[in-house]
């Protein structure tokens, strides 16, 4: 029996009801020195602790890989080639993505660390080595950190990142409050873009945009909601793609696919998932629910899962679930195997299956 632990059980906690009413999409509002959700979000608190570990104490699935996944191998020297769709996407696992986009190549979300976890020791651990070593990307225009989450900032990551010469050029955008959190682990504030909800950010013609989303933030109990979180949409001279990062299902969405869609690709999340924490998770039904709302066009790339046991499910039921789901619709779904660079072909499927048949 493995219990939640003590990193895992503080990512779920919060202070109860967070309301906030919007109907349009805003700059994000402050109550005191916290930042609200777009729209009224229940958040779990400490009394639901006894149904949380219920929950980790009977559930039987799989969720952690009984065999070692990998290893997963990125070939470095695609880089040397430009994509000639103009979008190639290195999924690193969980929500780690490197992106070349019409010219640029974005950083998403690196975690290169061994836990998603304040702890060295203790925490959710990777599944499987990172794909390519920090030290063999190539160079990089952007890295773009949503949120200060553990499985989304590593501080290992974050400072070795900025030591390295691949990234001496690279501008580093996050959200409100978040630029703190990096240069305690080395950044410059010179090379550092915070963006509030809606507001934007250009790279020769390339255009990034903050946009709501509907979770909370924070590195300890003591500090949830003091820093920002956001969804994203990057803009360039051929492709249009809306990187969800975290968060629960709310009707900001038909607004972002009317204002900033229709969308080539959307990456959403699916993992992490429980009925519990709904409202700052989408899961798989979620997600399809949310694409559904974007306009579902172009492909749907599933995200935030088969790396770290961040919930008491199975580890393949999130891609299971949304393959599911999007075969049912009719949608084009896109998912690759950990560390493939793979091209994003309009309108062209793209399916590794990479996890199947693991016993």
């Amino acid at each position: 029996m493995t219990w939640p632990t003590t990193a895992s059980l503080s990512r779920l906690v919060s202070s109860g009801l967070h309301p906030r009413v919007v109907t349009t999409l805003a700059r994000a509002v402050k109550k005191g020195s916290k930042f609200q959700n777009p729209v009224e979000t229940k958040m779990s608190t400490v009394a639901m602790l006894p149904k949380i570990i219920q929950l980790y104490l009977t559930n039987k699935d799989e969720r952690k890989p009984r065999q070692p996944l990998g290893p997963f191998r990125t070939d470095a020297r695609v880089y040397e080639q430009a994509p000639a769709s103009g979008l190639r996407i290195t999924w690193m696992g969980h929500s780690s993505l490197l992106i070349e986009m019409d010219g640029l190549r974005l950083l998403i979300d690196p975690v290169w660390d061994l836990r998603a976890s304040p702890l060295r020791w203790s925490g959710p651990k990777r599944f499987f080595a990172p794909p390519l070593a920090l030290e063999n990307l190539p160079p990089i225009d952007v890295v773009l950190i949503s949120h200060d989450h553990y499985d989304h900032l590593g501080k290992e990551t974050i400072a070795k990142l900025a030591k390295l010469p691949t990234t001496k050029d690279a501008r580093w955008i996050t959200s409100l409050g978040v630029g703190a959190e990096l240069r305690k682990f080395g950044m410059k504030r010179d090379v550092l873009t915070e963006l509030d909800w809606t507001e934007s950010t250009t790279l020769k013609d390339f255009t990034i945009t903050a946009l709501p989303a509907r979770h909370f933030s924070g590195r300890s109990l003591l500090n949830r909601f003091e820093t920002l979180w956001s969804s994203f949409v990057f803009k360039g001279t051929r492709h249009n793609v809306y990187y969800g990062a975290d968060s629960g299902v709310w009707d900001g969405f038909s607004e972002i696919g009317k204002q900033y869609g229709p969308f080539d690709l959307t990456m959403l999340e699916v993992g992490a998932y429980n009925e519990l924490w709904k409202a700052i998770h989408m899961g798989p039904d979620g997600a399809a629910e949310a694409f559904e709302a974007l306009g579902a066009t172009g492909l749907l790339m599933p995200i935030h899962w088969g790396l770290f046991e961040l919930a008491p499910q199975a580890w393949r039921q999130p891609i299971e679930r949304i393959t599911q789901l999007a075969d049912a619709r009719g949608w084009k779904l896109w998912s690759p195997e950990p560390g493939v660079p793979s091209e994003v072909v309009a309108g062209e499927p793209h399916r590794s299956d990479w996890w199947r048949g693991l016993s």
